[in-house]
């Protein structure tokens, strides 16, 4: 193991990292949010407002738990497989068709941010996205699109890197260690909604060069990474991927068409483009840096 290891944008010592060991064998009552509340006050980690870093503790914490250099206390269950109960909402689903001008501005919000947004999304990638939606795992960020009037337009959602993906690591130019250590500084547009009784030229590349531009900073502010890298997986048997081209996004290749669970190595999804976005000039240096 090379020491010391940058995760959460904090370069973490061997020390350091027997101290949360030290921390689970002394409390062996506390969950995750109480540990990496007392963590975070004991490292005197802060966001800038002085407000304690918990959620990129409790993201530190569970990647140290997948290199296996500690032992997490098991999740709470809020019920069978901890899924999130997502309750309908009202929405408006008369047709609308008209020139992007005609509905600006368009708003992209944060939908963490509200309660009833976060609600509306869950609802409605859940009931009109073709992939569903369950629980999120490990880091996320959810983006509602609102026309002027509020009405909802459609959805984003972006979450953790794929873990290896061939064609991405050899783009990049990544060794497996290298990959390891800066896989937190790419995140994965997981869900791009736009409702199908929504009929607007250029809204979908609108709204997420709109998304684009404020993803880093609130990345930042919620986790403390900062993220150098956005990438997507287009299922061309259903989309051509045409607003991720208007936004510029570059494809680097394609998936080989096989799920997780296929241990016989067949074809068990479709095969996928490859899409990435680099969010700063310096990109490769930055995913290639060793510390």
């Amino acid at each position: 193991m090379d020491w010391p290891l940058k995760i959460q944008g904090r370069y973490l010592t061997e020390t350091e990292v027997n101290e949360v060991r030290t921390f689970l064998e002394n409390h062996p009552s506390w969950n995750r949010t109480r540990l990496s509340k007392e963590l975070c006050k004991h490292w005197d980690w802060k966001r800038s407002d002085g407000q304690i870093k918990d959620m990129a503790c409790r993201e530190l914490l569970r990647k140290l738990e997948f290199r296996a250099l500690i032992k997490l206390p098991a999740r709470q269950s809020t019920g069978p497989g901890r899924l999130p109960t997502i309750e309908p909402v009202e929405v408006n689903q008369n047709p609308i068709s008209c020139l992007l001008s005609d509905i600006k501005p368009v708003k992209v919000v944060n939908a963490r941010n509200y309660t009833e947004y976060e609600k509306a999304f869950n609802y409605l990638v859940k009931k009109y996205h073709y992939l569903s939606y369950g629980r999120p795992v490990g880091q996320n960020m959810k983006y509602l699109i609102l026309g002027q009037d509020g009405r909802f337009l459609g959805c984003l959602l972006f979450g953790a890197a794929a873990w290896k993906i061939e064609a991405r690591d050899r783009w990049i130019g990544w060794a497996a260690s290298v990959r390891e250590r800066n896989l937190g500084l790419i995140c994965n547009n997981t869900r791009f909604l736009i409702l199908n009784w929504v009929k607007i030229p250029h809204l979908a590349s609108h709204a997420l060069g709109s998304c684009l531009r404020r993803l880093p900073r609130d990345w930042k502010r919620r986790y403390g990474t900062e993220i150098a890298m956005v990438e997507t997986f287009v299922d061309t048997t259903r989309y051509f991927g045409t607003c991720y081209k208007a936004s510029n996004w570059i494809k680097i290749g394609q998936t080989k068409g096989r799920s997780r669970q296929d241990c016989n190595n067949k074809l068990k999804v479709p095969i996928k483009d490859i899409l990435v976005y680099p969010l700063r000039r310096d990109f490769r240096k930055v995913l290639l840096a060793r510390e």
